[in-house]
Order: structure tokens, then sequence, then C-alpha cells
């Protein structure tokens, strides 16, 4: 398989999956879930408690907003409602504009549309999101360079191949900080973000017009700001820097949340940060790849799963992104027995505990210079 898309710096070259040996792998799970579906008569996309979730996430999200703009209330109860839109916001970008941006929410295209552009809500830009996720991080899922999900942040190194720095060897302690801000320095990032695709070409090979996505980005920015932080100031008694703290508040909850599950699925024990040799090539067919730098975790707690969209089974997600998350329960078994019987691994920590001490573990690893033990020769 060649990626679509070409890498959007020009000093890369397009990564390419070959394995001519193991090419069966792919074939056969999709042809065992495909006959599940057709078996049990049901659609691959969602279904109404998709629908319904949407609709509490979203309320969730708004409901605390609109009181703040309405009722009188304290400054402590200000601070408290806002970490419940933390909430509702996290929720809403994991198991709501997920599933649309995939069109994996309905059959229906305006639906995906309508529930994808819940990102605009939660001050996100759509256009970047599809670039980065959708293209970027599903296609070379943890290869340095090309995975902007791995890449590093100056004081938060994500890959063995990053400059090695003194201060990340702590990085563990205090990662989890910067975490929190992922919500807010994207409201600012998504510029920098764009003028890379716009400049490199990658905005136009997608069919898109850079000025208009330009355009699309500063007005939504712009009336996110305005909505978010003028409303309150515009309708309620709070001072500016209460307004200001809340608003910190609920994207400081939001980003935590979101950027903690999102790492535990691919910076863990066990998953796999391939690099590819001097002419592109990874040597594994794309499934493949996928199943090797993913990890599932929590798989029984029902709960979390329902709230975070379904994100604690990423095998299932990369390799079945069009599929809407509520379906990954159910065919998390087909892939876990057809991983087997190709001899593949199936990469799980069994709660969510496991997982984020893993992803820990994984930080100090990552903090510390990498040691390579020579293979002894009999």
């Amino acid at each position: 398989m060649q990626a679509k898309v070409s890498a959007k710096k020009t000093k890369m070259k397009t990564v390419k999956f070959i394995n001519k040996d193991r090419v069966q792998f792919a074939a056969t799970l999709r042809k065992k879930v495909n006959t599940y579906f057709k078996e049990k008569k049901i659609s691959q996309k969602g279904n109404f408690g998709l629908i319904a979730k949407a609709a509490i996430m979203l309320c969730v999200y708004l409901v605390p907003f609109v009181m703040i703009l309405i009722f009188p209330m304290s400054a402590w109860l200000l601070i408290l409602l806002s970490v419940v839109m933390g909430i509702g916001m996290s929720g809403v970008g994991m198991a709501v504009m997920h599933d649309g941006l995939h069109g994996s929410f309905s059959k229906k295209g305006w639906l995906n549309k309508l529930f994808g552009n819940t990102m605009y809500l939660i001050g996100g830009n759509v256009f970047n999101w599809k670039m980065q996720h959708n293209i970027f991080h599903h296609t070379f899922t943890n290869i340095n360079g090309y995975d902007e999900d791995i890449r590093s942040r100056v004081v938060i190194r994500m890959s063995h191949e990053e400059p090695l720095k003194k201060f990340h060897r702590f990085q563990y302690l205090y990662v989890f900080f910067f975490y929190s801000l992922m919500t807010l320095s994207k409201l600012v990032g998504d510029f920098f973000q764009l003028h890379d695709y716009n400049k490199s070409g990658v905005t136009k090979e997608q069919n898109a017009k850079p000025k208009l996505e330009t355009f699309k980005l500063i007005l939504s920015k712009a009336l996110y700001i305005i909505i978010a932080i003028g409303l309150p100031m515009l309708l309620t008694s709070f001072l500016w820097w209460q307004i200001l703290l809340g608003f910190l508040v609920m994207h400081l909850t939001a980003g935590l949340i979101m950027s903690s599950i999102f790492q535990m699925a691919h910076v863990v024990e066990g998953a796999d940060q391939p690099i590819p040799d001097a002419n592109g090539n990874i040597d594994n067919e794309w499934a493949i790849h996928e199943l090797l730098t993913t990890a599932n975790f929590a798989k029984e707690n029902r709960l979390l799963s329902w709230y975070i969209g379904g994100l604690n089974f990423q095998i299932e997600h990369h390799l079945f992104p069009n599929i809407s998350h509520t379906h990954y329960r159910k065919i998390a078994p087909i892939v876990k027995e057809t991983a087997k019987e190709f001899g593949l691994p199936y990469n799980e920590k069994k709660t969510f505990l496991h997982a984020l001490i893993s992803h820990i573990k994984m930080l100090k690893e990552l903090g510390r210079k990498r040691i390579l033990v020579p293979l002894k020769v009999s």
C-alpha cells in the first residue's frame, strides 16, 4: 500500500507499506467483519443510540454555558460548571465529532457533516483535524516525522527518533500539565498548522482552496471567542478575569481528558514506532502496521467506552475507521481471533490504570537514552 497523500514536508519520502507474504491478513479480516454485519443485518454506521449520545454530550457541554448566561451565580459555581463543560467538550470531541469526521456516524452524508462540524463548537478546525488525524495519523501511525500525534513538543518527547534533552527524563512527572493545554494550544496552533498545509501544497492536494480554508479558520475562531468569552462578558455580572478563568478551566479539563485518552492508545508498551528504510518502505502491509502500532485498553469498562466514543478499542478503530465505534465491542473478538490465526500480536491493557501506568513507563523510557542490546551470535 502506498499512502494517497504525500508527506507534507518536501524532505520526506512517501511511505510505502509492503509485505507480499502477509497480505492475506487484511483480506481475511475484512471478509470476517463484513460477514458479521451481513449475518446480523445491521449497518456498519451509527444507530439511534449514537444520536441519543450526541444529544447527551452536547447538553453536558452547552447547558452549563446557558445556565452561566441566564442565572445569577457565585464565581465558585461558575468554575464548577466550567469543569462540567470541559467534560462535555471532551465527550463531544471523542464520541460525536470523531465519528462524524470519519464518516461513520451515519449512512447519510449530511448527518456526518453536521455532527463532524461540532468540532467548531469546541474551538477546533475541521480541515486541520481531517488532515492531522484522518490522513497523517491513520495512515502513518507512530511513524516519526509523519504522524503528528507523536511529534515532540519541545518539552515532551514521544519518539526515540526525536532529539533527547536532559529535562526529558522528568517528562513523566510534568507531561499531564502540558496535556491539559492541548485544546488551548489548538486555538492558536491551528493557524500555524494550516499555514504549513497551505505552503506545502497539502491543502490543494485535498482539492481545497487555501484562501477559503484560511478565511473559514479565521471566521470560526472569531465566532468561537465571541460566543465563549464575549457573551459571558456582555450578559453576566462576572468580572473579566473570572470569565477568563472559567474559560481556562474548561479547556484544561477537556485537554487533559482528550490528550490522555489519545496517547494511551499509541505511546504505551508494546506499541511499535517503526522507521521506514532508505526507500521509504515499511516492511509490513498497512493493516499489520496498524495492529503493531496500536493498543486497546479497559475493554470491559462500558461506561468509559461509552463516554470516550470507543477510543479504548483503538485497534478496531484504526483497522476500520469507517465503522462506527458503537460496533467495536462486537467486532473486537473477530479482530483478536484473526490476529492470533496469523501469529500477530493484539496489544491490550486490561484496565484504564494499566494503560496509564504503561504510558508513564513509556514516557520514562522516551526520556532516557535508548540502549540497544547487541544480539548474541551463537
